[in-house]
């Protein structure tokens, strides 16, 4: 469903739908858009005999803070349970049909945002810039691929992090690790450091606002075809004359001039708003089980926090709970694996999150780095092949990539990021399936936090504007520098001659 003005608080004619239950009855209230406000008592039919939304509370739960005070805790997910559903229904169903377009290979996924949302850097300039060069991306990789690109934000939930270790120790001081500003803050003091469930109730309030933002952004004009384009070519006077990325511009312009010539209508709705989803790693439990509703038209049950959840690398344990909670849930689903899994390991992990085998229900997110991926993705692609699973394959060239410097940052060179792209297509070419897309850590924002590219960021200039309280993302130029890149790589699988 399109992300329409019509899903605005404000927007909405049936108040009711957001109706807190304490100001209301008992009575689970129905929304316009066929979705439970307030979480039923009563069980699913859609999902197993076995399975609730708290059932993943008896397996073991990893990555998870620990709350020194229970009672706090249950005030945090109560007051959850009662406030209204970030997304709806309709919303999710209408990602799942365009990811199993995608998994039948007829389309490509564009994920993109934050390493992790932050409660001070909140600004609307933020998530506008961060918005418009996701965009600016589509619009190139549309154009090269000549297929139709989903396009997912890591927003609006972003916030947790997996940590390497449970506690930080600085100077003989131990504390609790960062966790992220949804379950503490980023000070190295005891206060700081606490674990904090009332941070899940405020970066609630925060995902509301963001998507308040994105969805008057997506279908406000701001998404408009030549406005988007007119951008695109402000990045490309930065290069080099005769540049591949001046070349695939022109023609995008060159589309657009003949569309106008032949009389389309640029600037109807169809030219200037988008579908835009949102999406987040499924990690802090207690939240996603308090934001779950049931469904009243299919009787599904949905996390209400995203269109789409992801499960970590670090998470993703067979009797884990993190399996445990996604595989009741209707929404799209994202696993990552990295080198460690082995082809026995992932259908495990598919038959579980996805046991009907549903086109667009499970996306496979690979993050190993060039090298290690051309070794091991063959065979988990051959093992898929093997049983017939239908999964959207995604990579995610960031995460495998990352480096300290001399310096003490931590950093991810842009030629590493795009040999492992490569390595990607590659492999996929090879194999005779489907590169559906592409998973990245970004911002619209000129930081300095990656090195390479068109903006020429070395590890000297790291110091300059490196903003990140987390890991490393693209800046704008880089992200689009990718996005041209890939466009060209899906111009050639298309069968359309290279630049």
């Amino acid at each position: 469903m399109r992300l329409s003005t019509a899903l605005l608080i404000a927007g909405l004619s049936r108040a009711a739908a957001f109706t807190p239950a304490s100001l209301s009855t008992n009575v689970a209230h129905k929304s316009a858009l066929s979705v439970a406000s307030v979480r039923p008592e009563t069980s699913s039919p859609a999902a197993s005999d076995d399975w609730s939304p708290e059932s993943w509370t008896n397996a073991v739960a990893k990555q998870m803070p620990i709350y020194e005070d229970q009672e706090e805790l249950a005030g945090a997910v109560k007051e959850l349970e009662q406030v209204a559903p970030l997304v709806f229904a309709g919303e999710v169903r209408s990602l799942h049909e365009k990811l199993a377009r995608v998994s039948q290979g007829q389309g490509f996924v564009l994920m993109g945002g934050d390493c992790a949302e932050s409660f001070k850097e909140f600004h609307v300039n933020h998530i506008r810039d961060t918005f418009r060069v996701i965009m600016q991306m589509s619009l190139v990789m549309t154009f090269g691929s000549a297929m139709p690109v989903v396009k997912i934000g890591r927003m609006a939930g972003q916030f947790a992090k997996p940590r390497s270790e449970p506690n930080e120790v600085i100077d003989g001081v131990s504390l609790p690790s960062y966790r992220g500003d949804n379950v503490n803050q980023e000070e190295f003091t005891p206060e700081a450091r606490r674990n904090d469930p009332n941070l899940m109730v405020k970066a609630y309030y925060q995902s509301a606002q963001t998507l308040n933002i994105l969805r008057a952004f997506s279908t406000g004009g701001f998404a408009d075809i030549s406005r988007l384009h007119a951008w695109n070519l402000d990045f490309v006077e930065d290069t080099a004359e005769g540049s591949r990325y001046r070349k695939l511009a022109s023609k995008v312009d060159e589309s657009l001039r003949f569309m106008k010539a032949i009389g389309i209508d640029t600037s109807s709705p169809e030219f200037t708003s988008v579908d835009f989803y949102t999406a987040h790693e499924c990690l802090l439990l207690p939240y996603e089980q308090a934001l779950t509703r049931q469904d009243s038209t299919t009787g599904k049950w949905y996390d209400c926090s995203s269109h789409m959840l992801w499960v970590g690398e670090r998470t993703r344990d067979l009797d884990g709970a993190h399996l445990e909670f996604t595989r009741g849930i209707g929404n799209p689903l994202g696993v990552k694996v990295s080198d460690k899994c082995t082809p026995d390991e992932l259908i495990r992990i598919i038959n579980t999150m996805n046991p009907q085998n549903i086109p667009g229900k499970l996306s496979i997110i690979v993050r190993m780095g060039a090298e290690k991926l051309r070794k091991n993705l063959p065979e988990l692609i051959r093992a898929v092949q093997r049983e017939g699973k239908a999964v959207v394959w995604i990579s995610d060239p960031v995460h495998g990539n990352t480096r300290k410097t001399d310096g003490g940052f931590k950093t991810r060179d842009f030629e590493n990021v795009r040999a492992e792209l490569r390595a990607f297509f590659d492999v996929h070419d090879e194999m005779g399936s489907h590169p559906g897309g592409v998973h990245v850590e970004m911002t619209g924002e000129d930081v300095t936090e990656c090195t390479g590219g068109v903006s020429s960021v070395t590890d000297e200039s790291l110091k300059e504007r490196y903003n990140t309280a987390c890991d490393p993302r693209l800046n704008g130029s880089q992200a689009l520098e990718l996005a041209f890149l890939i466009a060209e790589r899906m111009r050639l699988r298309t069968g359309l001659p290279s630049l």
